[in-house]
């Protein structure tokens, strides 16, 4: 049985009595996920809603050729997989764990349950839905309206300040990026990134350790991505 401590951190459960987290919490169930194994595929069954207890999960689309698009990274205390749970339908991408993860699982009965007798998760769920497709929109607003150079600062700004960590003067994102990645992120090719990543790197914001971002001068970037 997994224990409500962690749940009160969840913003999907805070709102729960512990009484009912600890109901909750025994319907959960735990799955450990090695560096680079598949959680599920575009197409499979969505019967699962996903909390991450430890480590980070890729949300990314792939053609048969081999080309991936990268829709999200989601960490620790992040939910996915409601999508599927509420209208019924396949997975909408594949999930992958970019490092050892640990998940919470909770099966699509005892989700429907709980949204059914708790109206504040009911708008946390909504309230996440929404959030997805404002960002959605941004993703499109941005790759018609900004430059190549504005759109990847910017994703820079937003990994650094939802993934980052800070020592010193240096914040480092940790998720072992490829170059592919940040320009499926942000609609552009791999030679467009590279190009981008040389000019920062000149500049001085950026540099790349051991597969890391690290950002150097984060006010900077931000300026860069307006």
């Amino acid at each position: 049985m997994m224990g409500n401590d962690f749940l009160k951190h969840v913003p999907l459960f805070q709102h729960l009595s512990d009484e009912d987290r600890v109901r909750l919490a025994g319907s959960i169930k735990l799955q450990s996920l090695k560096k680079g194994e598949i959680l599920f595929n575009k197409g499979g069954a969505g019967d699962a809603l996903y909390i991450i207890k430890k480590g980070k999960i890729k949300i990314f689309l792939s053609s048969h050729a081999g080309d991936e698009v990268l829709l999200a990274i989601f960490s620790e205390a992040d939910f996915f997989g409601e999508m599927a749970l509420l209208d019924g339908m396949p997975r909408s991408a594949d999930a992958i764990a970019i490092e050892p993860t640990e998940l919470l699982l909770l099966n699509r009965n005892d989700f429907i349950s709980f949204l059914n007798h708790n109206s504040n998760a009911v708008q946390a769920v909504l309230q996440s839905l929404s959030q997805r497709l404002r960002r959605t929109d941004d993703i499109l607003e941005d790759t018609c309206f900004l430059q190549i150079s504005e759109r990847f600062a910017k994703k820079l700004v937003e990994l650094a300040m939802q993934h980052g960590r800070r020592e010193g003067d240096v914040i480092f994102i940790d998720l072992s990026l490829t170059q592919k990645d940040m320009a499926s992120m942000v609609g552009a090719t791999r030679e467009s990134i590279n190009k981008e990543l040389r000019t920062l790197r000149e500049k001085g914001l950026v540099s790349i350790q051991e597969n890391m971002i690290c950002i150097h001068n984060l006010e900077r970037l931000k300026r860069r991505a307006h």
